[in-house]
């Protein structure tokens, strides 16, 4: 199966929910004021998201004056466009070739971190890269050893310490043990973090700090793994960790089991954060780049 059916497929609770509608919605009608404000409230009833709904309406009315389109039926391939250009160019993963590269993974609880760095782990040690990870979320117990799955499938070698051990020195050793070795990329896992807890989201905070003083120059991304069966809430989060550490951009995962599949509009819309990679099933090879072309017609044609 090709990437694009595959992600076709696994948008198909959120095109059973917003394309049903839309096309009842828009077939067999002229445009008018009404369609338009109808369109907004369908575009945030999906998890568009108030802010992002006005503004693609707006870009649709510029569109259809433009063209001179009259009937309804024609507005879904003009959303396609809007959606696809509004999204710009897909923004890549970035990693410098000869030196150490370390990747940040935040989150709160229950979105897939430790999945998605085994994924990633899986991906990067295939291309040929010398990867390493860091059991950086020392309050779960089941954690590290997840993660120890994961490098063992991998073939790439985790740094843990015990339970309930400062997450700081964890990544102090991994990042000591990665030069020392030579390795490409440290994937760094995290405690999952409420964005709402201060003293959990300043501790996250010294583990960047840490890195930043012991590898300068090595941190390539600090990547926020995103539920996106969470809907408006993932903007929340986007904004909250944000302010706490510098985010390069987002991992939206279980976008397969979702109907809510418009909150990547709303993150794109709303939020100065890149989505660089989508989880759409539970193989490695589904931890994907995003690309917004391929979404946009997934998600629309």
């Amino acid at each position: 199966m090709g990437f694009i059916q595959k992600l076709t497929d696994s948008l198909a609770k959120t095109r059973a929910k917003f394309l049903v509608k839309l096309d009842a919605l828009i077939v067999g009608r002229k445009i008018d004021e009404a369609l338009y404000e109808e369109l907004e409230e369908l575009l945030i009833l999906n998890d568009v998201g108030a802010a992002a709904s006005a503004r693609l309406v707006a870009q649709l009315r510029k569109l259809v004056r433009e063209r001179k389109v009259l009937e309804g039926h024609q507005l879904r391939p003009l959303l396609q466009e809007i959606v696809s250009e509004r999204f710009g160019k897909p923004k890549a993963i970035e990693l410098q070739q000869g030196r150490l590269n370390v990747f940040l993974v935040v989150g709160v609880n229950g979105v897939g971190k430790t999945t998605s760095i085994g994924k990633l782990a899986q991906h990067y040690s295939e291309q040929g890269l010398k990867v390493m990870c860091a059991a950086g979320d020392t309050f779960r117990a089941a954690a590290a050893h997840q993660l120890e799955i994961w490098g063992e499938r991998a073939g790439v070698q985790v740094v843990a310490h015990t339970a309930g051990s400062d997450p700081a020195a964890v990544v102090y050793d991994a990042l000591h043990s990665a030069r020392a070795k030579n390795i490409d990329l440290l994937l760094v896992d995290t405690a999952g973090r409420l964005h709402n807890k201060s003293n959990l989201m300043q501790e996250l905070s010294k583990v960047r700090r840490i890195i930043e003083r012991e590898a300068q120059g090595a941190l390539r991304e600090t990547l926020l793994v995103v539920d996106a069966t969470t809907g408006q809430n993932a903007l929340s989060q986007v904004k909250e960790f944000a302010e706490i550490v510098p985010l390069t951009g987002i991992i939206l995962t279980k976008l397969d089991g979702t109907a809510k599949g418009g909150i990547v509009l709303a993150i794109q819309e709303e939020q100065q954060v890149p989505i660089k990679l989508i989880g759409v099933g539970e193989k490695a090879a589904d931890l994907r780049p995003f690309d917004p072309q391929e979404f946009a017609a997934a998600l629309l044609s």
